[in-house]
Parts: structure tokens; sequence; C-alpha cells
């Protein structure tokens, strides 16, 4: 580990723990205690979904352009199954509102 990936690893976790010190109090009985836990899960819901159909279509994009040299008569066929992982993305959008 370089001097550089150590600052810079010791900056991130200072920066972290002044934000958990400067949190305010909640009352007890506030119905909004789990307010920020359901924005991270809505975020991680949607963006891990968006990761996965962004990997899963450069792989599919990638092979889809070489069958199309190949035989250019199936590219309608291949473009097909090439927008089938958008369907991660709307699972995502719907996992974002049930939350």
């Amino acid at each position: 580990m370089t001097k550089t990936n150590k600052i810079v690893l010791a900056a991130l976790v200072l920066a972290l723990a002044t934000t958990g010190f400067a949190q305010d109090t909640v009352p007890a009985n506030d119905a909004n205690n789990n307010a920020g836990l359901e924005a991270i899960g809505k975020g991680l819901a949607l963006g891990l979904a968006a990761l996965g159909t962004g990997w899963a279509q450069s792989r599919i994009g990638s092979s889809l352009v070489g069958a199309a040299a190949e035989d250019s008569s199936k590219l309608g066929q291949l473009l097909l199954v090439f927008l089938l992982p958008e369907t991660l993305v709307i699972f995502g959008f719907l996992a974002l509102f049930l939350i």
C-alpha cells in the first residue's frame, strides 16, 4: 500500500467518523428513525440493478457485434436479446417503490 493510498484511506475514515459524531439525537418515539436506512436501501436497490444491467449488456453487446458481423440477417433477434437485461432495472425501480 503506497503512502498516497494510506493518506486517502485515513482521510476517508476521519470524514466518516466526523459525520457520525455530528448527528442530532432523535426522540425514541419519532416515526422517522429509519428514514436514512430506507434511503440507503432504495439507492442500493436501484444502483445495484443498474450496475448488473450494465455489466450484462456490455457482455451481450460485444457478442452481438461479432454475431451481426457474421450474419446481419439476425440483427433484429439479437437486439431483442440485448434488451432483456433492462428488466433488471425495472425490478430495481419496483423494489425502490416497494421499500
